[in-house]
């Protein structure tokens, strides 16, 4: 079958609403950790991801292991430290945009793993961005080492421990042929126990067991929004889209998501960043923009002008 070139209206749109639905989910994640400790809100969401979505979702064709070890990367890991960071007084708009360094961390691991070739695009994004990701930590240093210094530091692991998830799903793809969101419903078995564990640990024992208990409808709204909608919504979605188009059509479009986050986290949450914090934000976005477009404006450099008939 011929790969489409462009997005249809309705697929359009639909991408659209997946990538604004991720940059809004951050407003439930900082509303329910108003209630409920991080590693016990990041059990609940993958614990209602997986349940009851398991029962009629297949077991994804490939061994236990991987799949063990993208629910750690991806629920324990980079989920749990998000919500720590966030917690830890990380703005929602600041850190969907911050997380999405992952971009630069996968294609290093990509080409450390897999044997990928590093691009000049890649190269060049990465150097931008790291720009941008040094103005906005100098920032926090600045302002003094503080819990939000913290938080900082916690959303860029947990930005790593997303990039090692995607190594597992890509290998979980091209080798097993797995479908991904039969990996995302049964990978969510894996995080739930060790984050209830770690949050029982050091969270506060029977206080955490009691905030959960006594959560108000609001928090378990925030948690099925994002177990059902972010997860199974959001994943589903966004699979289903790269199987029916090629990715460099439908990747560029999680540019998007840190924009949403930012819009939503002033609109709902009313975050403001200060004009360094900004300037920032600009300059990691024009690095994820050239690691997406750059080879195509480079193939575009080396191209000669077409000769102009007389």
């Amino acid at each position: 079958m011929k790969a489409r070139t462009s997005l249809t209206p309705v697929d359009l749109a639909w991408i659209v609403a997946v990538v604004a639905f991720w940059g809004f989910s951050f407003v439930p994640i900082r509303v329910a950790l108003n209630e409920v400790p991080p590693f016990a809100l990041a059990a609940l969401r993958f614990f209602f991801a997986a349940v009851p979505a398991l029962f009629f979702v297949r077991k994804p064709a490939m061994p236990w292991r991987d799949v063990a070890a993208y629910g750690l990367a991806i629920g324990l890991f980079q989920f749990g430290l998000l919500f720590l960071g966030i917690k830890l007084g990380m703005p929602v708009g600041l850190a969907s945009l911050v997380i999405q360094v992952q971009v630069f961390f996968t294609i290093a691991l990509a080409v450390l793993v897999t044997g990928d070739r590093l691009t000049r695009a890649s190269i060049a994004g990465a150097a931008i961005a790291v720009v941008g990701i040094a103005a906005l930590a100098g920032y926090k240093l600045l302002q003094g080492m503080s819990s939000t210094l913290l938080g900082f530091a916690l959303v860029i692991v947990a930005g790593f421990a997303w990039a090692c998830g995607n190594i597992v799903a890509r290998n979980a793809a091209s080798k097993y042929k797995a479908d991904m969101l039969s990996l995302v419903v049964w990978s969510s078995l894996v995080p739930p126990l060790p984050l209830a564990l770690l949050s029982y640990t050091l969270e506060g024992g029977n206080a955490m067991i009691a905030s959960v208990v006594n959560a108000s409808w609001l928090m378990w709204g925030c948690v099925f929004l994002m177990a059902w909608g972010a997860t199974l919504f959001g994943f589903g979605s966004w699979a289903a889209l790269l199987h029916r188009y090629p990715v460099g059509l439908v990747a560029p479009f999680g540019l998007l998501i840190p924009v949403s986050g930012l819009i939503c986290g002033a609109v709902f949450l009313g975050e403001r960043l200060h004009a360094v914090q900004w300037l920032g934000v600009a300059i990691v976005l024009a690095g994820l923009v050239v690691n997406v477009f750059g080879a195509r404006w480079f193939a575009a450099l080396r191209t000669p002008p077409a000769a102009t008939s007389r």
